[in-house]
């Protein structure tokens, strides 16, 4: 069964405490002495700091505009990012041999570069009420010298940048404006060019033309119904003479045909039936020749050339039937029919009347589409006219506006150039310091005397919080088994162990003096190569 721990009255802890004072007093004295002797050697921190603020321009607003909190809030920022560069913070290192421990130790630029640039503050102004546009620039370094230089060369440096991107923005600005100004000149040339070609290409479309361009149209239009009704007839007669003349050939045709009706086919005749027969009888005495005979038998051969020739006879009565045919088919077609050729003629004097009146028509009708399309164009001509005079308007009124922007710029540009624009310029100049903001040196005396009471407390609970598990007293006894302790029996030594304890205990405080003593400048040298407390000596804590 699980028993709950005992708690220690206050009493009790502070019985422990006084058993194990040395195991506490002994590691804060070492660590109190260790920290107060790398805090005594700690190099002291000057701040000296610069009042800057930004100087309205001398000229009316009208005529030189002033920027806004936002534009100088950027610009200011971008000036910072240039002033706190590299290649700007590292010949302050050499000029002013700030940095001297930390070169000496051989630590590279770039760390040397982030100190410096932790220790530059620039602040918004608090301590003058009369100043709202003003700001700090606090430098904290070593040498009050040198801290007052490098703060005054800063704040030169931030009034050398803000001068030098005026100049530049101000000129970049001008080159911009010129070119656009330019380029609107140009602009605007080539409209009003335009306008002119587009007037001298539109001459006979103008507005003015209408007139006699619809009288022409309608002239055209009387022209093209007369040939119109012209073509009619033209086709309406040449329709009637292509009826006539399939009559004609189909009556010409049906002559042929009877011709060849006319003409005695071969196979009604007696000579064709009895060529007919004798074939038959041929063809059935063959039939059986072959049952008894062979094929290339004598009597086989020559029964096969009778009915050969039999068949001559019969083809050769045909072709002499289609040959008189064709004989008569050939007279007939070379036979001249007048008729035919007569409204032949006048078939194609019909089309060529046709074709010359279609012909004189589509001249007609270009030229009623190109009068039409004149007349449709005057009101577009109108409408492109009166696009191109507000295009003019419109790139004039932007030329004009351009050319105002850009004389203020151009007085914008020689203001910067005379430092009669708005500019930063120092109030209070960077001072002397004369007493040092830094290393706190009895704070961090506390704090090291906290630390080493916190060791030997911590110390003091990895010796003695084992022993509070187990049972020490009659107390913990009573508690842990539940039952009444009836007796105690105290510690049963001998004289010899007797004396040999309080011996035991100051050889152990000897020993631990001796540690403490030793463990001093090695906590003192492990905390200096640390350079833990060089933080603290800068003042940024």
């Amino acid at each position: 069964m699980s028993v709950e721990f005992r708690q220690r009255k206050p009493g009790e802890y502070a019985k422990i405490i006084w058993k194990r004072k040395w195991l506490i007093i002994l590691p804060a004295i070492a660590v109190a002495t260790a920290v107060a002797a790398v805090v005594y050697r700690l190099p002291d921190v000057y701040e000296s700091s610069t009042l800057i603020v930004v100087k309205p321009s001398t000229l009316p607003t009208a005529t030189v505009p002033t920027m806004g909190e936002d534009t100088i809030t950027r610009q200011l920022s971008s000036i910072a990012q240039v002033v706190t560069s590299r290649s700007s913070l590292e010949p302050l290192v050499a000029k002013y041999g700030i940095y001297q421990a930390e070169r000496l130790r051989g630590e590279p630029m770039e760390l040397i570069i982030e100190r410096i640039r932790k220790d530059i503050k620039v602040e918004i102004n608090t301590s003058r009420n009369d100043i709202t546009n003003g700001f700090n620039i606090i430098y904290r370094g070593r040498e009050p010298k040198a801290t007052q230089l490098v703060t005054s060369e800063l704040a030169s440096k931030y009034i050398d940048e803000q001068t030098k991107n005026s100049i530049n923005s101000t000129t970049s600005a001008k080159q911009f404006f010129d070119q656009q100004v330019s380029q609107a000149k140009q602009e605007l040339d080539a409209i009003d060019n335009q306008r002119g070609e587009f007037m001298q290409q539109n001459v006979g479309n103008l507005p003015s033309g209408a007139a006699s361009l619809v009288g022409q149209l309608g002239g055209l239009r009387e022209q093209q119904k007369a040939y119109i009704s012209e073509v009619g007839r033209y086709q309406d007669r040449r329709s009637a003479l292509a009826g006539q003349l399939a009559l004609i050939k189909k009556s010409t045709e049906q002559v042929k045909e009877e011709v060849i009706e006319n003409t005695t086919d071969p196979k009604t005749t007696a000579a064709w039936a009895q060529l007919s027969s004798r074939k038959a009888d041929l063809e059935a005495q063959m039939q059986r020749l072959l049952t008894e005979l062979k094929p290339k038998h004598p009597d086989v051969l020559s029964k096969q050339a009778e009915i050969d020739s039999v068949k001559r006879s019969m083809d050769e009565m045909v072709s002499e039937w289609k040959q008189k045919i064709k004989d008569k088919q050939e007279k007939l077609k070379d036979r001249p029919d007048l008729q035919v050729a007569s409204i032949e003629a006048e078939l194609r004097l019909m089309d060529s009347e046709i074709r010359r009146g279609q012909s004189t028509l589509a001249d007609i009708e270009r030229q009623i589409g190109d009068l039409m399309q004149r007349i449709n164009t005057v009101p577009g001509v109108e409408v492109a006219l009166g696009k191109l005079d507000r295009d003019y308007q419109t790139k004039q009124a932007a030329y004009n506006a351009l050319l105002a922007t850009q004389q203020r710029i151009d007085l914008g540009a020689q203001a910067a150039n005379q430092q009669q624009g708005e500019s930063i310029q120092v109030i209070d100049s960077a001072y002397l310091p004369s007493q040092p903001v830094a290393p706190k040196r009895p704070l961090l005396f506390a704090l090291g005397l906290a630390m080493g009471l916190g060791l030997g407390i911590l110390l003091a609970a990895v010796v003695e919080i084992p022993k509070l598990l187990t049972i020490q007293n009659r107390e913990d006894a009573a508690h842990y088994t539940g039952l009444p302790v009836l007796a105690t029996v105290p510690d049963l030594l001998t004289p010899q162990e007797a004396r040999a304890i309080p011996r035991r205990r100051r050889l152990l405080l000897a020993a631990g003096v001796a540690a403490t003593i030793v463990s001093i400048p090695l906590l003192a040298l492990a905390l200096r190569a640390t350079h833990i407390f060089e933080f603290f000596s800068s003042g940024r804590a």
